[in-house]
């Protein structure tokens, strides 16, 4: 199952563009990702003078929390994060979300790019709201316990 739970984690997180990220020494706040399945790393873009980038300097432990009802996935993942410069990289992962956030576009000096390199999730893949109703009606009517979807532990 957790190969399968695997591959559901990265389709899904692929479509889902929000999530809250702290670190060690940095609050919890919200971000949007770029996820690189290949390298099993998430990317973020952020500000110089954030918490985040400060603490990316150090590469400290980091969790990145996603609930999502759209792509029925919710998820607790760690890693570690650290400050990158990568022009390239950035180029790759620009967007119009991106934009919006730094006044002179991705040459601002404001820009600093972070990777998060994970070593776990704790995953939970559901069928959505349809299926939890049907789910709970069944478990009434059969006195067995629903089936939620897919739940466990990926490491990557």
């Amino acid at each position: 199952m957790t190969d399968t739970l695997k591959e559901e984690f990265w389709d899904r997180i692929e479509d889902i563009r929000t999530g809250m990220l702290g670190t060690d020494n940095a609050r919890a706040v919200p971000m949007s990702h770029y996820a690189d399945k290949d390298a099993n790393v998430l990317w973020f873009i952020t500000a110089t003078g954030t918490d985040l980038a400060k603490t990316a300097q150090t590469g400290a432990s980091a969790e990145y929390v996603v609930i999502s009802d759209d792509e029925h996935l919710y998820a607790r993942i760690d890693g570690k994060v650290q400050a990158v410069t990568d022009p390239a990289k950035l180029e790759e992962l620009w967007s119009a979300v991106a934009d919006a956030w730094f006044e002179d576009g991705r040459t601002d000096d404001d820009i600093q790019l972070v990777r998060m390199d994970l070593s776990e999730a704790e995953v939970w893949a559901t069928g959505g709201s349809v299926s939890f109703i049907y789910g709970i009606a069944k478990a009434h009517i059969t006195d067995e316990k629903p089936d939620m979807g897919q739940h466990g532990t990926i490491r990557f």
